[in-house]
């Protein structure tokens, strides 16, 4: 028998009750450090010059292959890379030096070349970290760098010199190169008398004068007394600067005429939906400052500037060098798993980074410098992803985002929403854009620590 009720019943009472609501929610939202992070320069031309010192670019490059199964082979073009070949106008001399790479695979701990031993060999690493080594001042063994995929070293032996490797080189990890011993270096001059007028002036030609950035130098003099002689000088200017166009991103919003009228209380209809529509585009447009092709910050990195890890995983040692190759490095920006990685790290040897406070949020930092987390940062298939360190500003020729204020139907510094009309469906339209992009003055101003391994 039920129980007779002497009360109304609460699901009837909710008829008459006003429910308390929030407004709609996002999950895809994040804290969206970068862009908190970067200095903004107006490009007000749509367009942004970056003007440097004239550069002089020598074997920065990366040497490209292919592999059919286990055999691996040079793309007959990339050995344009090196810089003797570079400017070879003959594709079929490259073609048959490419067939002439024998390849080798080189155990953990094994000697590829030996210091003092004559430079008679090209090595392309293929797949694989090798380490360059040499001797510390008290004559024991010290680590100088770590060479990875794409990476060469004995192009020297092109020219037929009579040097000598400068340091030993032993891989760190089971590695494949392509060798090309001096004996088909000699074959394929005496073969083709293009490529042995290409060395020959290669060889002989004047090298520029460069400081120790590559820079064009400028003569000056210091320290003297007297009447010396001032050298006269002038700096040099890169005569085809890059030019940064600004991207968007846009999308149209839609909302029925009907929505927009009747269902705005106790919110606004049109309101809610811009501000989920914007808060997308802002999550878009942080993820092409890192991974736009053009002009994303893991695509801009400069050669020089990009380092693997010394064992796989992030480690405190590969923090610092990324630290030591620029000055006034702001922050580091990486995926939250690699921040994990390298605190598993850093237990692991007794470490323990400091932490500050930054926006209400805690940030982990090293050697004073904060590690900011970005999920759009990629993560490979096979585990590995990148971290980048930024020097910002424009007054410390660092990287700055670039955009343009002051548009029509600005909402926000560079996001504008444009009301484009009713179509015969009673249907409102707003055109919702979003301009930027992203420069770095100078190339040491961004460095890249590639292929960090964070699930082992």
């Amino acid at each position: 028998m039920s129980e007779h009720r002497l009360t109304l019943d609460t699901r009837a009472a909710r008829n008459l009750a006003t429910t308390t609501k929030t407004v709609p929610q996002m999950q895809g939202r994040t804290p969206r450090w970068l862009l908190r992070l970067l200095p903004w320069e107006e490009a007000r031309g749509g367009s942004y010059r970056v003007n440097r010192r004239l550069t002089y670019q020598v074997g920065d490059g990366i040497v490209t292959f292919v592999n059919d199964g286990a055999r691996v082979r040079v793309i007959p073009a990339e050995l344009a890379e090196l810089p003797p070949l570079r400017d070879l106008g003959d594709p079929a001399v490259l073609e048959d030096m490419a067939g002439r790479f024998a390849q080798r695979e080189y155990e953990p701990g094994e000697v590829i070349v030996r210091a003092g031993r004559p430079v008679d060999r090209v090595v392309l690493i293929a797949h694989g970290k090798v380490a360059r080594l040499g001797r510390g001042e008290y004559g024991d063994e010290t680590q100088l760098g770590v060479l990875a995929d794409g990476r060469f070293l004995g192009e020297r032996a092109l020219l037929g010199s009579d040097e000598e490797w400068e340091h030993t080189v032993r891989a760190l990890t089971p590695t494949i190169a392509l060798v090309l011993p001096a004996a088909d270096i000699g074959e394929l001059t005496g073969r083709h008398a293009a490529l042995e007028e290409h060395l020959a002036a290669y060889r002989d030609a004047p090298r520029p004068a460069t400081d120790k950035n590559g820079e064009a130098a400028i003569d000056l003099a210091a320290g003297h007394e007297g009447e010396v002689e001032l050298p006269g000088t002038y700096v040099d200017y890169d005569p085809s600067p890059r030019e940064y166009e600004l991207s968007v991103a846009q999308t149209r919003l839609r909302i029925h005429t009907r929505v927009a009228d009747l269902y705005n209380d106790p919110m606004n209809q049109v309101e809610q939906q811009l501000r989920l529509t914007i808060e997308e585009l802002l999550e878009r447009q942080e993820h092409e400052l890192i991974n736009n092709r053009d002009f994303g910050l893991l695509h801009n990195a400069d050669l020089r500037q990009r380092i693997p890890t010394r064992t796989g995983p992030p480690t405190p040692d590969d923090l610092d060098e990324l630290l030591s190759r620029r000055r006034g490095s702001k922050f580091f920006l990486a995926h939250p798993r690699t921040i994990a990685a390298f605190g598993r790290e850093c237990t692991r040897r007794g470490v323990y980074p400091g932490v500050i406070g930054r926006d209400g949020a805690r940030v982990q930092t090293w050697r004073g410098v904060p590690i900011f987390p970005s999920d759009k940062i990629p993560i490979s298939a096979a585990g590995t992803s990148s971290v980048l360190v930024l020097r910002t500003g424009s007054a410390e020729q660092g990287v700055v985002g670039l955009r343009r204020t002051g548009l029509e139907g600005e909402v926000r510094p560079g996001v504008s929403v444009r009301f484009t009309g009713v179509d015969d469906k009673a249907i409102l339209t707003y055109l919702v854009s979003v301009y930027h992009s992203a420069a770095v003055l100078v190339p040491d101003a961004l460095g890249v620590l590639e292929n960090v391994e964070i699930a082992r």
